[in-house]
């Protein structure tokens, strides 16, 4: 029987595990999916992800891709998955593929969101969920300092050490800020991103907000290129991969969402 090429919507909650990437330990996401739908397809399975999300980090949106040879309709990777899977984490949808599809390749452009509680008190109802900073944040300064960003950089001093990226030069399409009382919404569009970029943006932008630094420091430090110049990383416990656009051609249903604390039908 041939190959049949399948791509899963899945949102889950990255607290329980060690972030999206297979460990020696079996405690990533990948490593929980891989084990439930190899019960299902009755042979191992390898998923490749549109992105590999740390510990910690949630998913409202994220598409992985597997191939197997069993013959199961649509509807049992979903239902017949979730009845393997931890709490946590949910696969949304299932859709068989042409073979060219590659869940990180074929991706477009990326979207994260990430949600920052700002009141005096930490989080007791959104604990894990949102990040914290308990100092008042100035969203028009937040907004001037996040134009700096804006368009293509290197970014070297916005990435971990550990980053693997060929190339430190990104094209950030977009960041938007909102506030909804002591909620603040942030939101990140570029085709890729380098590994902690979004979180090292935050630390900056929270310095710029309560007022540690001026907006145009933070052009400062995109051209210093150097790590060590910018803020520390903030906290993952906020941070949403939110979507991932494709060409429409897969067929794939909407893969992003404006709002990730918001289920999607």
């Amino acid at each position: 029987m041939n190959l049949t090429r399948i791509a899963l919507g899945l949102e889950y909650d990255g607290r329980p595990f060690c972030g999206w990437q297979s460990q020696a330990s079996r405690c990533g996401i990948q490593d929980a999916l891989e084990a439930a739908i190899g019960e299902l397809a009755g042979a191992p399975v390898t998923l490749n992800a549109a992105g590999r999300t740390d510990q910690g980090v949630h998913a409202s949106v994220q598409v992985a891709h597997f191939e197997t040879r069993a013959p199961r309709p649509l509807t049992a990777w979903v239902r017949g998955v979730n009845a393997q899977l931890p709490g946590a984490i949910a696969v949304k949808w299932a859709r068989e593929v042409p073979p060219e599809f590659h869940a990180r390749f074929s991706a477009r452009r990326r979207s994260y969101h990430y949600l920052l509680l700002n009141r005096p008190e930490r989080p007791g109802l959104l604990a894990g969920r949102v990040g914290w900073c308990h100092r008042p944040l100035d969203l028009e300064l937040m907004r001037q300092a996040a134009q700096h960003l804006v368009g293509e950089h290197d970014f070297s001093a916005f990435r971990s050490a550990q980053c693997q990226a060929k190339s430190p030069v990104k094209k950030l399409e977009r960041i938007g800020i909102e506030a909804d009382n002591a909620l603040f919404t942030f939101e990140f569009v570029a085709s890729a991103f380098l590994h902690h970029m979004v979180r090292n943006i935050i630390g900056a932008l929270v310095m710029v907000g309560h007022g540690a630094k001026p907006p145009a420091w933070v052009a400062e430090v995109l051209a210093a290129r150097e790590r060590a110049h910018a803020a520390p990383t903030f906290m993952p416990d906020g941070l949403y991969l939110s979507g991932i656009e494709y060409d429409p051609r897969f067929g794939l249903p909407a893969t992003s969402s404006r709002h990730p604390w918001k289920p999607n039908p």
